[in-house]
Parts: structure tokens; sequence; C-alpha cells
């Protein structure tokens, strides 16, 4: 490759590298934790899940926080390490049926 090619595909590689970032967690399938794992951390730090799924390579609970305020939490699927942690001032409504 030319030298000022080498340079232009390097400067390419660069900008593209924000492109690739939109995904905040990038873990191989094959590594990463069961759902089941996710559901025991949750309980262990007193999150009731609402909704488990898969968002921008990450997993991600949508519940309440021990308190009961509402959260949405991003967990690394292979570590099960927290990414991102977004607490609302909502809290869980109260169930009606007691």
């Amino acid at each position: 490759m030319r030298p000022g090619m080498r340079t232009m595909a390097l400067v390419a590689a660069v900008l593209a590298a924000p492109a690739a970032a939109d995904d905040e967690c990038s873990v191989a399938m094959a590594d990463w934790q069961p759902r089941a794992a996710v559901e025991a951390l949750a309980a262990r730090e007193g999150w009731t899940i609402r909704r488990l799924h898969v968002d921008d390579g990450c997993y991600e609970i949508d519940g309440w926080d021990r308190e009961g305020f509402e959260v949405e939490v991003m967990l690394d699927p292979g570590s099960l390490a927290v990414v991102e942690i977004e607490r609302e001032e909502r809290r869980r409504p109260k169930d009606r049926r007691k």
C-alpha cells in the first residue's frame, strides 16, 4: 500500500470508530451469561423486573428498585457489570388488588 493510501485508510478507520461505538456492549453471544443469571443478580440487588430484553448489545432491565422507584439498568452481558443505570422519580404503582 502506498504511503498516502495508508494515511487515508487510517483516517477512514478513525472516523468510522464512533459509528461502531453506538452499541454499548460488544460481547460475543457465546460469552453471554444466561438470563437466569441476570434474574438472580436483579433479585440480589432488590430490582423487580418488569421487562428483561437486549438493547444496544446489552441486557436491559426495566423495572423498579428496592425502594419502588422505576429504573432502567443496562448490564454487560458477559460480566453482568452495570453499564448504565437510570432511576426515575416515579414510584411503582400501588397494587390495587389488596
